[in-house]
């Protein structure tokens, strides 16, 4: 056997770029799939949706989707989580800007707000999980709320330490967090539903204004 040489740093170089732009291309792919779910999941449900209609909404053969994702139920829960972690990194982000606890709950519901305003297929996808056939609704609730729980988190955090510093009322802050992040879910499926004739700031200081008035100082 013939040993291979090595054509020094040069090949090495060109095995990282050659290795860059594989990763650069399933990266774009991956996306493009998870685009179409949203869309496919959230109009068509789990059950309904075929793995076939995921890929002619992607522009890729099914066979190619299958290299990527093995089952709809995998696909499902990327679809998912990706924007899930998008959020997240979002909210934090903004929170980190954000001074004062009044800023940082501003920040959540007007990052949250947004954040669905420009992914509306991805609400849809979470608000569909309550309302799959018993064999997939436990799994699929779980997971939604196991994203909810993270944000309900983040929120309970800044106003444990808001309370801490006196800059809030004394409220029990876990049931305040829910509280905000449910009255901003709702707000979000009114407008979804065209249901609110108010433009997004609008809606943004309603939000912020009905929650500041029931923890803030008076």
């Amino acid at each position: 056997m013939t040993a291979r040489v090595s054509n020094g740093p040069e090949e090495g170089a060109l095995t990282a770029m050659t290795r860059t732009k594989r990763e650069i291309v399933t990266e774009f792919r991956t996306a493009e799939i998870l685009e179409a779910a949203y869309r496919v999941f959230a109009e068509r449900g789990f059950d309904e949706a075929t793995m076939a209609e995921i890929a002619r909404a992607a522009g890729v053969a099914k066979g190619t989707l299958y290299l990527y994702y093995p089952s709809k139920q995998e696909i499902y829960e990327a679809a998912l989580r990706q924007s899930a972690v998008e959020v997240d990194a979002r909210t934090k982000a903004a929170l980190e800007r954000a001074a004062g606890v009044d800023g940082k709950i501003r920040a959540f519901i007007e990052t949250k707000l947004r954040f669905f305003e420009e992914h509306r297929d991805f609400f849809r996808l979470t608000e569909r999980a309550y309302g799959y056939p018993a064999r997939h609704a436990s799994q699929h609730a779980r997971l939604v709320d196991e994203l909810r729980l993270g944000q309900v988190k983040l929120l309970d955090q800044i106003l444990q330490q808001a309370v801490r510093r006196k800059a809030v009322r004394p409220v029990r802050t876990e049931a305040a967090a829910f509280a905000i992040f449910d009255l901003t879910r709702s707000i979000v499926t009114q407008r979804l539903r065209g249901a609110s004739r108010a433009t997004l700031d609008d809606d943004i200081a309603f939000a912020f204004e009905l929650t500041w008035k029931g923890i803030g100082y008076r």
